[in-house]
């Protein structure tokens, strides 16, 4: 396959809003050894994205300044020693950066086959959000069968990934959204409840829907007051899941409460951890979630694309939190619509 030499890429100019997102060519990357050159053909949109545009969230040392941490795309070339792909296979990825490209190098290790009948723009919503789930919530929280598991932000990808890890693994989901429109779609995604938090009493339905027992398992995005509330919700030996933070980063937690209920609540972020720890993240994927995803009427997750030389659009789309499921940014290479 030839490559060329050099791609279109999104740079941040300075921190800031969207309007700092601006195109221009960089090199085409090398892959070094143990690594791969993924042509993208799609590039998820996430939250860290976000904040590194604000100057929030700095790459790691060693990975690209680039924003995008997630791609699906073809393999364009092998570094050396890889050997479980070759060239031209549709591929996923979790990324140390550099996503907003035409073309990014990554970690053998972190990379998948592209489910089987998922278009590239598909395979791009999946690789940030369900390797931050099956992080926190499977490997660290321990989720397993027959828990009830609360998901704040239910329909966005965090939340998506969350309502469908749990259903494989047979838990249960119960979705919290901010408004009715969105309830639909997390019951098509496998929530057996949802809850708005705007018009309902959060805690008393929770007791009613565990008969006064609370959630095993509860994933949080909100953050600030929700903190709380999570305590109050939880059942005796329960986990709490901080993935993110969106209506504050500070909390007045009941720490008397946690400890009679022996809760835990645990946080950490994807980027910094070791590739050792993202291949084994990866691994679990690949064995226990990736037949599933590639089976015959599996709900793939909702996407809204973007061409990828408007970013800043979608970044202002992603701020307003007024969509469901995945922002993308497609290439031309993705805009044909590729399927694995």
């Amino acid at each position: 396959m030839n490559t060329p030499n050099d791609m279109i890429a999104i740079a941040i100019s300075n921190p800031g809003g969207p309007e700092v997102l601006h195109t221009r060519r960089e090199p085409v990357p090398v892959p070094g050894a143990g690594e791969v050159l993924i042509r993208v053909g799609a590039a998820g949109v996430n939250g860290p994205d976000i904040a590194q545009r604000r100057g929030q969230y700095a790459p790691p040392p060693g990975a690209s300044p680039l924003p995008g941490l997630e791609v699906a795309g073809e393999i364009a070339a092998l570094g050396e020693g890889v050997v479980e792909f070759e060239t031209g296979q549709a591929v996923m990825a979790l990324c140390n950066g550099g996503v907003y490209a035409e073309y990014v190098v990554v970690p053998a290790g972190q990379v998948l086959p592209a489910p089987n009948g998922w278009t590239l723009a598909e395979a791009a919503a999946l690789p940030e959000t369900w390797f931050t789930v099956t992080q926190t919530l499977v490997m660290r929280a321990g989720l397993e069968a027959g828990m009830t598991v609360l998901i704040h932000g239910a329909s966005g990808g965090i939340g998506g990934a969350a309502i469908q890890i749990a259903g494989i693994i047979g838990a249960k989901p119960i979705a919290v959204v901010s408004d009715d429109a969105k309830a639909d779609y997390c019951r098509a995604l496998g929530a057996i409840a949802v809850i708005n938090r705007k018009t309902e009493d959060l805690v008393a339905r929770v007791k009613e829907l565990t008969g006064g027992k609370g959630v095993d398992r509860v994933v949080d995005i909100v953050g600030g007051d929700m903190a709380r509330t999570n305590v109050e919700i939880s059942a005796r030996g329960g986990h709490i899941v901080q993935i993110s933070t969106l209506e504050g980063g500070n909390a007045d937690v009941p720490l008397r409460q946690m400890m009679a209920k022996d809760l835990t609540l645990s946080g950490s972020t994807l980027r910094p951890q070791t590739g050792a720890t993202k291949a084994a993240i990866a691994q679990r994927i690949r064995t226990d979630f990736l037949p599933a995803l590639s089976a015959p009427g599996f709900i793939k997750p909702r996407v809204t694309p973007f061409p990828l030389t408007q970013a800043s659009d979608a970044h202002r789309l992603m701020e307003s939190r007024n969509h469901q499921g995945k922002l993308v940014l497609l290439t031309e290479f993705g805009a044909e619509d590729k399927t694995s």
